[in-house]
Order: C-alpha cells, then structure tokens, then sequence
C-alpha cells in the first residue's frame, strides 16, 4: 500500500532531502511552503512531487490545506514537521515579533498540523509522525532564546503525543540535527562555521540527507516499537 506524506518546509534544505527520500522509498509525497514561489516551483519541477503553499503557523490554513491534499492524494499517513524560521537576537535587544514569530513558525505549526491528521490517523490505526527539533532545543544557544525554546518544546510535545496515540498505531518520534549544510547555516560566518566543524567529533557539517535517513527509519514500519523518542543527529556535538 502506497503510503501519503507531507513534510512541511519541504522544498529547501532538510526538508527537501526528507522528501525527495520519502518518494524513492515508494511514498506519494507533498510539501508545504510558505515563502519562494521560484524555489517552491523548481522543485516541482525537478522532482515531480507535488507543492502546496500556506502558512503553518496558520491554523485555518493547515486545516484547508491538509484538506486540499487529502483531496489530490489520499489520507496522510506520514507527516514530517520540519518548518522553520529563525530570528536570531539576544534577548534583551528581541523585539516581541521576534519571539512571537518562531514560536508560531517552530512550534505552534506542529500542533496545527498534528491536530488535524491525527484524527484521521487514530481512526485508520496508522500513523507516522517526525517532529524536526535541533541540537539547540538541547543545549540552548547565546542569541536564540525564541528558537531553542521552540526546538525544546518541540521535544516535550512529541513525548506527550506519542503517549496518547501509541495505542493506536501512530508512533511521534522527533529528529535533533546538529549543523548541517542548509541555507540557514551558509548565513553563519565562515570563521563561526569553522568553530561548529572543530567541535563537531566526526570533523564535518551534517549533510541534508544524514537527517532524510534518520527521518526515513523512523517514518517506517521497522520503527513501529520507536515512539517519544529523540533522535540527535549531529556528528557527537552534543551527546544526549
């Protein structure tokens, strides 16, 4: 049976690699994205899975378009949160739209679009879901109050869905990735880069497709006794 997925943010970055992944493995896949209709389309493009545009850190806009998929595609089996924004600043200089804004991009766009596949999950008996934290949900990071505390909330709300819907067939696993060369690290300076690769055990950046594997194992069927777990991915930064 032909698995549903959508992974949010999913034509860029780590988002991309996870979707591209998921329809090598025989998934039928849809992205979400919010911002760059030139990305969002060369994407299309090249990959043939289909794009959808909204805002997730809109409710209503989830709910019609988690719809409108259901309607191209089928029921979704397999949701990948990936989303994300940041608006680096320390916290005495950070404006209220900045902490507001990655709380709703981050988190809130978790429970929104959680809160409106699980029903559907719950009555099929089946359901995968990836919630993509950060190693600095884990260790917190100087200048990112808003975000670390998105990425750790990240992890509490998928220990807490994973106890209600367990016994339904629906597994929450979350994916930590450490630094990994995305576009939002290319904005770091090059001399902090090279801060991050020395104190990176395995001497490199992550790579997109190190996360779409631990994405992979843990949207499949070999993963159905893995649940509220947290997987980190950062080449032993910060070991867990």
């Amino acid at each position: 049976m032909t698995r549903i997925a959508v992974v949010t943010g999913g034509t860029r970055g780590l988002g991309r690699a996870a979707a591209i992944a998921l329809k090598e493995k025989g998934c039928t896949v849809a992205v979400t994205y919010h911002g760059n209709d030139a990305a969002a389309q060369a994407f299309k493009d090249e990959t043939g899975i289909a794009v959808y545009k909204w805002d997730v850190a809109d409710f209503p806009a989830c709910k019609a378009g988690l719809q409108k998929i259901e309607d191209d595609l089928g029921s979704v089996d397999i949701l990948v949160n990936n989303a994300g924004i940041t608006r680096d600043a320390t916290l005495h200089h950070m404006a209220p739209e900045q902490w507001v804004d990655v709380i709703n991009t981050n988190l809130g766009s978790v429970f929104n679009m959680c809160r409106n596949v699980v029903p559907g999950m719950r009555e099929r008996g089946f359901g995968r879901i990836i919630n993509v934290s950060s190693i600095n949900g884990q260790k917190g990071q100087f200048g990112q109050t808003n975000y670390s505390a998105a990425k750790a909330g990240i992890v509490g709300f998928t220990k807490a869905l994973a106890q209600e819907n367990a016994a339904k067939g629906i597994t929450v696993n979350a994916v930590a990735p450490g630094y990994c060369d995305t576009d939002m690290v290319a904005a770091v300076s090059a001399d902090v880069i090279q801060q991050i690769i020395a104190a990176t055990p395995v001497g490199r950046l992550g790579q997109p497709a190190d996360i779409a594997r631990a994405i992979m194992f843990l949207a499949s069927d070999d993963a159905d006794f893995v649940t509220g777990s947290t997987l980190s991915v950062n080449g032993g930064e910060y070991m867990v």
